[in-house]
């Protein structure tokens, strides 16, 4: 059994986040004396792959981008560069899929079984730094949804690094990618600050994607996008482990923060705090989710994996439909491995064959807390803890707890809200709003085990027949 512990050193030791490491000589690159041009209908491509090739050669220095309009497609980010992109500096992506470089790593997940594009790319680097007051536009409007899963195939990342290390991403203007905004895979040390990101121009829009990825720190994010904000997923057995997450502003259709939807390996160590959840102001297109937000906070274990200690605090929240929801349930979809391969890593070659490697356990939920957690305006969906039958949920603590929605629901409702939960829905896909409204205007609790309430209070606008707390099959140990 886990419980939740406090860990005063969380971060303090050992936790070298991110120093550039360039040696005091190194010199600054500027795109410009590559041939780069300030005109959007030239690429610069070329001239931003030798600027970066030639300082990290060097040992290391600053790629300059300087104030102007340069137009790129792929490229492919070096050890020891610095990318500094001065204020009124603006990096568009190119609108041809051509200009875009598909890239295989050997890094075997979800999310690599086939080549993928990006504007900016990073497989196995370290000591990388972008920042400056400048921006990234990826144009992604431009790249059309053609299949289910196509992001990164016909559509770009805008910003991708793969097993790398002491990555530094700071004061920079991430908009419009052509899916996920910024994607780091199985990576150490990754310090996000001040970074601004708009994403509400196509599919699968997501802020931010923390995937498999130790000691990280995000802090003082300003987000509005269409699909998930803050995400912190495994698409490996890899867990996401010792991360800290502080002082943001987001703003989502979905999930304003978010551990889950792929949970191969999971998530452990996890510290969430400081978040002002907000609807977005652009409120004229919506590709997924809920005008309002799907959820504040969705905390998922569906693919196997493990989630252990969790701390989150200090959340307000306008809107969302079901601010709570935390999920264990058996999606089971597995990972891909190299054929031949015997780890996580792949064989280095770009004809391999892969498998599915199935996963055919359910995961577990075990040490959670939440406290001063206030909510106004929401839907009046209710909040969720459930596991399965023989997989409870287990040890989650709530304090402080305010939520304020719009209420509704009459004695006629009932029976069809008590149909709807009566379907376990073990296999779905988790959403927040995955049974409609719940038995519970305030918590519904099922298959868990220590679940303990303190301080709550339910405010609805219209009545609402619905008791605050549901419990179902639920114990103490």
């Amino acid at each position: 059994m886990t419980y939740m512990t406090t860990r005063n050193n969380f971060f303090a030791i050992g936790l070298v986040l991110c120093t550039a490491m360039i040696p005091a000589s190194a010199r600054d690159y500027n795109i410009v004396d590559y041939g780069a041009l300030s005109d959007t209908t030239v690429l610069s491509t070329s001239a931003l792959q030798q600027a970066i090739d030639d300082c990290s050669k060097a040992g290391g220095g600053r790629v300059v981008v300087p104030v102007g309009n340069y137009k790129t497609g792929t490229v492919v980010l070096r050890s020891y560069v610095h990318l500094y992109l001065e204020q009124g500096a603006t990096l568009y992506g190119s609108t041809d899929l051509a200009d875009y470089k598909p890239m295989r790593s050997d890094y075997v997940s979800l999310r690599t079984q086939t080549s993928t594009i990006q504007l900016i790319y990073a497989d196995r680097v370290s000591h990388v730094v972008i920042d400056g007051y400048g921006t990234i536009d990826g144009r992604g409007r431009a790249f059309t949804k053609q299949s289910w899963n196509d992001e990164g195939i016909t559509r770009p990342h805008l910003l991708r690094f793969i097993e790398s290390e002491d990555i530094t991403v700071k004061n920079i203007t991430l908009k419009n990618s052509g899916c996920w905004m910024q994607h780091y895979l199985a990576c150490d040390r990754v310090r996000i600050e001040d970074v601004k990101v708009f994403n509400r121009n196509n599919y699968n829009n997501d802020a931010l994607d923390i995937d498999g990825c130790h000691e990280v720190v995000v802090r003082g994010l300003i987000a509005d996008s269409d699909d998930d904000g803050i995400t912190l997923k495994s698409t490996s057995p890899r867990l996401c482990e010792h991360i800290r997450i502080s002082d943001c502003l987001v703003s989502s259709h979905c999930n304003a923060v978010k551990l889950g939807t792929e949970t191969n390996g999971g998530f452990r160590d996890i510290s969430i705090s400081g978040i002002v959840v907000k609807p977005s102001s652009n409120q004229q297109e919506k590709f997924f989710g809920e005008w309002k937000g799907t959820s504040a906070l969705s905390l998922e274990i569906v693919d196997g994996g493990v989630m252990e200690n969790i701390s989150v605090a200090d959340f307000t929240v306008e809107g969302t439909e079901s601010p709570i929801f935390i999920r264990l349930g058996n999606r089971g979809r597995g990972y891909q491995l190299a054929a031949g391969a015997t780890t996580l890593g792949g064989n280095g070659n770009d004809d391999r064959i892969t498998q599915l490697i199935p996963i055919r356990h359910v995961g577990s939920i075990d040490g959670i807390s939440i406290s001063r957690f206030t909510v106004r305006n929401a839907g009046a969906v209710g909040c969720s803890i459930t596991g399965l039958p023989d997989h409870p949920v287990g040890n989650v603590r709530l304090s402080d707890i305010f939520i304020h929605h719009k209420g509704g629901v009459a004695y006629s409702d009932m029976p069809a809200i008590s149909a709807s939960v009566a379907d376990e829905k073990e296999k779905s896909y988790p959403e927040a709003t995955m049974w409609g409204c719940l038995p519970a205007k305030g918590f519904f609790v099922r298959h868990a085990f220590n679940v303990h309430f303190s301080n709550v209070t339910i405010l609805t606008d219209a009545p609402d027949i619905r008791p605050d707390f549901v419990y179902i099959d639920t114990v103490e140990k």
